[in-house]
């Protein structure tokens, strides 16, 4: 891979190229551009962004292994906690103003501003503090973590149809159990995970209610892979060459064209197109997430759990304004939570606006680098 592509695919720019070319053509001629989506988004959405978030599943598998940042509970204690409250805080300020405000039409996006966008979060954060800064994996865990949760929150809270939780356990077996048996056979290549029991799964989800794009989350767990982490962004050692993570190397260029496909297909939004739900969205990311992970990273501690790394409050405050580009996952969560129209429109913006916090952390790391511990 070329130098100049390998920063393409690793700096997440197609997503960033889709998202621009869909508010360029969505305001330009919108009619055109409704018809274009409204075609795709399905294909898109429930069933090319299975391999997204295939991705963030083997982050989660991966991450509690020896080396990883779930591997030994007292270090993973206070960023599990701190993504709790990243997503408690936010959900719950959304609900608030919504209620308050008299917007309870608005109240089934409480999730939206619950999400992190693990790729985007991790540049702004190499950004701001230099390699191997412990900052940097608590980010990583912060948002694993937040990725975990937000897996399940798509699955109960926002079926795709009405959830038939018997027909789906019904129809999933099959997929586990073939899964299964490819894992006992020792079979090594992925395609069978992913072309039989991934089939099974998605199947089982789209029939039963829960939302498609999630199949291969229950099956990446199956594939054979090393008994150690290896960190999705470290391009600096070997890839291991175990089923999993020959997987996730096939999905690097392809994940990368599907989000160029997602954004293009989701992010267009009249710039008009401003509302409350926006300023809800944006205000729950850029309030609640830095002020729930800081709230809930000090009770921990408090409680007698031990800060990785003895990261100062503000570096604490700093990781969670850069968990507060919610981009990709938040656009996603809109999408499921709103059918087309003003509001879905509205809070697609405020998910766009949730970039802004890139350089807002970088601006306030200038001030915020240092400062009192969480002790």
């Amino acid at each position: 891979m070329s130098p100049r592509l390998a920063v393409i695919i690793d700096n997440s720019l197609l997503l960033v190229a889709g998202t621009s070319a869909a508010l360029i053509w969505a305001n330009l001629h919108p009619a055109s551009y409704a018809h274009f989506a409204g075609t795709l988004r399905f294909a898109v959405n429930d069933v090319a962004m299975v391999f997204f978030f295939a991705l963030a599943a083997k982050e989660i598998v991966e991450a509690t292994l020896p080396g990883g940042a779930l591997a030994s509970r007292r270090e993973a204690a206070v960023p599990l906690l701190a993504a709790a409250g990243g997503m408690i805080v936010p959900a719950a300020l959304f609900a608030s103003l919504a209620a308050a405000l008299g917007y309870r039409e608005l109240l089934r996006g409480w999730a939206i501003p619950c999400a992190t966008d693990i790729a985007f979060s991790y540049l702004t954060a190499r950004l701001i503090f230099p390699l191997r800064h412990p900052a940097i994996p608590f980010l990583l865990l912060l948002a694993v973590a937040d990725d975990a949760l937000g897996l399940v929150v798509l699955a109960v809270f926002y079926p795709s149809h009405p959830v038939r939780l018997s027909l789906f356990a019904v129809l999933m077996l099959p997929a586990v159990i073939t899964a299964w048996t490819f894992f006992r056979r020792r079979v090594t290549s992925f395609w069978p995970y992913v072309g039989v029991s991934g089939t099974l799964s998605w199947a089982a989800m789209f029939i039963g209610g829960l939302h498609p794009a999630l199949a291969l989350v229950p099956i990446v767990p199956f594939m054979p892979h090393e008994h150690s982490y290896h960190d999705l962004f470290d391009r600096t050692e070997p890839r291991p060459a175990d089923t999993l993570n020959r997987f996730a190397g096939w999905l690097r260029i392809p994940v990368q064209v599907i989000l160029f496909f997602f954004g293009l297909v989701n992010a267009g939004v009249s710039v008009t197109s401003v509302g409350p739900a926006t300023w809800f969205v944006t205000l729950a990311l850029f309030i609640g997430k830095p002020v729930g992970i800081l709230l809930s990273a000090a009770l921990a501690v408090a409680a007698g759990l031990r800060m990785p790394g003895r990261l100062p409050a503000a570096q604490v405050f700093l990781v969670g304004v850069t968990a507060a580009i919610g981009f990709t996952v938040a656009l996603f969560f809109a999408t499921a939570a709103f059918p087309p129209g003003r509001i879905l429109d509205e809070a697609k913006m405020g998910a766009l606006l949730s970039f802004v916090a890139a350089p807002v952390a970088v601006a306030l790391s200038r001030t915020l680098s240092q400062g009192p511990r969480i002790e």
